[in-house]
């Protein structure tokens, strides 16, 4: 599952609104449906809000049976894991930046 997420950086900094959402998966109807949904919920929410979002929460919303927990699991890994490439990322160009 690969996942990327564009956050807002112009403007108030502050904000870090994801504006844009992709996934790729391959996989099970499950695991598809989970990454979809994920993606839907992150889009207009800052990074602490789509943080917030946990597994159970897609498993819930999508009805899934326990065999196929693991989806939304992999589906909240690859949201954490975009943010956290994110912020890596933009700690490294603000150390670029000139004071």
């Amino acid at each position: 599952m690969r996942r990327r997420h564009e956050v807002a950086d112009q403007g108030n900094r502050d904000t870090n609104v994801i504006e844009e959402a992709k996934f790729k998966t391959f996989g099970c109807g499950s695991a598809i449906a989970s990454s979809s949904l994920a993606t839907e919920w992150v889009k207009g929410k800052t990074v602490d809000e789509a943080l917030a979002i946990k597994n159970m929460d897609i498993v819930k919303e999508l009805s899934l049976p326990p065999v196929k927990i693991h989806c939304s699991v992999l589906a909240e890994d690859a949201i954490r894991a975009a943010i956290g490439d994110w912020k890596k990322s933009r700690r490294a160009r603000n150390r670029l930046l000139p004071q």
